[in-house]
């Protein structure tokens, strides 16, 4: 997997893009990265600054950890229900 670039250069590369003076693959030719990858970073731009529809970041890693937590949840329900399954069985009369 390729090494992530830096927030800052990010950041800059889309407020050289935004400004519209140059073309999209003149801008991602001039900063050293692919035109899919410059398309990728503008519509993630535009999502966390509410220009597009879509979730953020901090809606996307609220949204993992909860889908975690929830995994925990119904991993301990499920031991809760052999643990009473498993009790019941030994406390029936024979």
């Amino acid at each position: 997997m390729p090494k992530a670039y830096p927030p800052g250069f990010r950041r800059d590369v889309i407020a050289v893009a935004r400004q519209g003076q140059t073309p999209i693959a003149q801008v991602a030719k001039d900063f050293g990265i692919t035109e899919s990858c410059l398309r990728r970073w503008l519509k993630s731009a535009d999502v966390e600054d509410g220009n597009r529809p879509g979730a953020t970041q901090a809606e996307s890693a609220e949204q993992r950890e909860l889908k975690k937590g929830n995994r925990v949840l119904e991993q301990e329900v499920e031991i809760l229900r052999r643990a009473a399954a498993y009790f019941a069985k030994e406390i029936s009369p024979k």
